[in-house]
């Protein structure tokens, strides 16, 4: 997306469409790979942001709308695939330079994924004659891919009743009964001090009341996109600074651009992992004049902000 002179102030929600048909899901050229053991608290480090500006007309992407009525004895085959260009891992689909060592034509990208898919179904297949496999290998290893669809946020900060809700009443209880304050006192001396800290709220409560009456309308919301706008955080701590946003390597700075929901996890299906993913939000920054790249890839910055342990 290349840089305007002006930014809308305008909030575009991103939702997961997932009655979608599958093959115009399919990603030729940019996988959905799952990492491995990751995610320490507030720290993004394990996370690669990657913008990529083709021009309209591309060696890789067709300039004309997708047709969204395939028929189905259409030809998959037909469509821009990058396993044209190079060898992919059977796997994962990134570039694959290793090969079976028996039947030395199932590409690879690493020995993990060659004994990975050796056990998913390679061991029965490796001595055919034919190169193609009849068996999913990738089954719960990648991430299943989905639709995003976008609206725009209608919100005012009138939605946001003053009155507070019987769950916020409930947390800001709970609070209370875990200030160390409380420890040890019994009868009265426990009511007088409930009494005096009933209206004492601390920051990292608003933020996080606030973050959860903002969302409630749209609950199902995985991103939030306001170029050059404010994130919207799920915590006090860990909010970075302009000194924290590294400038993009063209010398220009970045600026905010878009962020990544929590609710986005309860559809990738992470907790079927040894080492799960797990985040408060993940804001991306990007290159505030979206300097020119043509057909590579450039990597952005990312910081990743978890929810505090009592709000989990």
């Amino acid at each position: 997306m290349m840089a305007d002179s002006t930014f809308e102030n305008s909030v575009k929600l991103g939702f997961i469409e997932e009655d979608t048909d599958l093959r115009l899901l399919r990603s030729n050229f940019f996988p959905s790979k799952v990492g491995a053991s990751c995610c320490s608290p507030d720290d993004g480090s394990n996370f690669k942001i990657l913008r990529s500006q083709l021009s309209l007309v591309n060696s890789f992407f067709s300039s004309d709308p997708p047709n969204e009525e395939l028929r189905d004895d259409e030809n998959m085959d037909s469509f821009p695939n990058a396993a044209k260009l190079q060898s992919l891992c059977y796997v994962c689909g990134i570039k694959g330079n290793k090969k079976c060592s028996q039947c030395k034509r199932t590409p690879y990208c690493s020995k993990e994924h060659q004994l990975f898919d050796w056990k998913a179904g390679h061991k029965q297949t490796c001595s055919q004659e034919s190169e193609k496999e009849d068996y999913k290998s990738a089954s719960g290893l990648l991430f299943k891919e989905f639709e995003l669809v976008t609206e725009e946020e209608e919100y005012s900060e009138g939605d946001s009743n003053n009155s507070k809700s019987e769950e916020e009443r409930l947390m800001e209880y709970e609070r209370l009964m875990r200030s160390p304050q409380l420890q040890g006192l019994e009868g009265k001396y426990q009511a007088e001090e409930l009494e005096k800290s009933a209206t004492a709220e601390t920051e990292d409560d608003k933020i996080f009341l606030k973050f959860k009456r903002r969302i409630g309308s749209e609950p199902t919301q995985v991103l939030r996109y306001e170029r050059c706008g404010v994130p919207l955080w799920v915590s006090s701590t860990h909010q970075p600074t302009q000194s924290d946003i590294p400038n993009c390597s063209c010398g220009a700075p970045r600026i905010f651009e878009f962020q990544v929901m929590p609710q986005l996890l309860n559809y990738l299906a992470v907790d079927r992992l040894d080492a799960s993913l797990d985040w408060g939000t993940l804001c991306i920054y990007t290159c505030k004049n979206s300097c020119s790249i043509g057909n590579m890839y450039k990597e952005e910055f990312l910081w990743k902000q978890d929810f505090q342990n009592a709000k989990l």
